[in-house]
């Protein structure tokens, strides 16, 4: 498929009241066709993996472009520089967590990223960096441990941030290691025990959703 080809088609699905339901679980891009993720995979299964069609997509700059984006962009091709670039300009949720789910995580800069992102400002390159590191506990199943426990002080530090779309993430790559294997599952546990041990609201919710999850 060619760009002005996925246009159109995006354009033939186009739903109105999708946008406006979107809405309301807190997707708000400034432009969107309102067309669901399966339908968004089927079109990217017919594109195929193109480096040069995913940013040309990117820059169209809608929702589903954006996330088109993601889903056919060749990961072995997207450098540091890229990826610092598209994650300033995350701006809700669903594009930050669809793009580290169908790319960032297969990068070979992941890891470094994960951990750089968790100590910045910005509320959605913040979150990109829990969501990257709870998607690599989830999918790079042959990883280390190490690279895993390698995240818990950043986990630990970033506990006290009461920004929703950054604590959700904090807690989410908690709870992602902690379900790893047992060996994770114990150092998350003392992990979420500390955490519970901060002065911070924040700190202690994201410390009891995990320990919920995670105690037999």
């Amino acid at each position: 498929m060619t760009f002005q080809d996925i246009l159109r088609r995006l354009e033939s699905l186009r739903d109105q009241n999708a946008i406006e339901g979107m809405a309301r679980f807190g997707i708000t891009p400034e432009h969107a066709y309102g067309v669901s993720l399966p339908e968004l995979r089927g079109i990217a299964k017919k594109a195929g993996r193109d480096h040069a069609l995913a940013l040309k997509l990117w820059a169209k700059d809608s929702r589903e472009t954006r996330i088109l984006a993601s889903m056919i962009e060749e990961p072995e091709k997207v450098s540091e520089a890229q990826m610092d670039a598209w994650a300033r300009e995350f701006m809700y949720w669903e594009i930050c967590d669809q793009t580290c789910m169908n790319l960032f995580w297969l990068t070979p800069h992941a890891y470094t990223k994960a951990a750089s992102w968790s100590k910045r400002k910005e509320e959605y390159v913040k979150r990109a960096g829990f969501a990257l590191m709870a998607v690599l506990a989830w999918k790079d199943k042959n990883a280390a441990d190490k690279k895993f426990e390698a995240f818990l002080p950043h986990i630990k530090k970033a506990a006290t941030d009461d920004r929703t779309m950054v604590k959700k993430a904090v807690n989410w790559a908690l709870r992602q290691i902690g379900k790893r294997n047992p060996t994770l599952n114990k150092k998350a546990i003392a992990a979420a025990k500390e955490i519970r041990k901060k002065e911070s609201k924040t700190a202690k919710w994201i410390a009891a959703d995990a320990l919920r999850e995670l105690v037999n």
